[in-house]
């Protein structure tokens, strides 16, 4: 039976698993402490791999982005990762960037992820968050917004591939702050001029 199980494990679509995810997967007849020892069992067999105490992966080809958000739960990947990616900031960054409950940077299998604190209510938002592959992704636009919600100076390599309406459907989430609309109102300005 615990074959059966590994089984549906390794054919999920998911490649990261903490250890309550194998709990409700395997643990349907299982203690918590007999669960750990299924799980070490599998981990020296090398049928799963350990990436840290209470995260597993099918291997070590793992998606990182699924791992940054079971770190720390709720999390979902923003910041520079995204702006990066959506072309709005021009640097690389090696680490991964996690809005999550509280700021950390956590190094774990040769891998960097850093979290930054966003408001509860805030990162249990929806709006603008997308699910990818296993994880929660914020539209570049939510991920602009998360910025300039931390930051109240940051410089934007390039607004252009904001989509404007969007970023100002978002913007209430962030609880009607005056100061972060007039700085938003700045970026879309400065935005427009460089249009010019």
């Amino acid at each position: 039976m615990q074959k059966r199980f590994l089984n549906q494990t390794l054919m999920a679509e998911q490649t990261v698993f903490s250890f309550k995810d194998l709990l409700l997967q395997w643990g349907q007849n299982s203690t918590p402490t007999q669960l750990a020892a299924k799980i070490n069992y599998r981990v020296k067999h090398g049928d799963l791999y350990q990436i840290r105490r209470g995260l597993y992966a099918k291997n070590t080809n793992y998606n990182h982005l699924e791992l940054a958000t079971k770190i720390l739960t709720p999390a979902y990947i923003s910041f520079e990762t995204v702006l990066s990616a959506a072309g709005i900031n021009f640097q690389y960054y090696g680490q991964i960037f996690v809005a999550s409950y509280q700021t950390r940077t956590i190094t774990c299998d040769k891998g960097s992820y850093i979290f930054k604190q966003i408001k509860s209510t805030i990162l249990t938002n929806n709006t603008g968050i997308e699910t990818h592959q296993n994880y929660a992704i914020a539209s570049p636009e939510r991920a602009f917004l998360d910025t300039v919600y931390l930051n109240t100076q940051y410089h934007f390599d390039n607004l252009e591939p904001l989509n404007w309406d969007k970023v100002y459907e978002i913007l209430p989430i962030y609880g009607g702050n005056k100061s972060m609309l007039k700085r938003v109102n700045l970026y879309y300005k400065a935005y427009k001029l460089e249009l010019k």
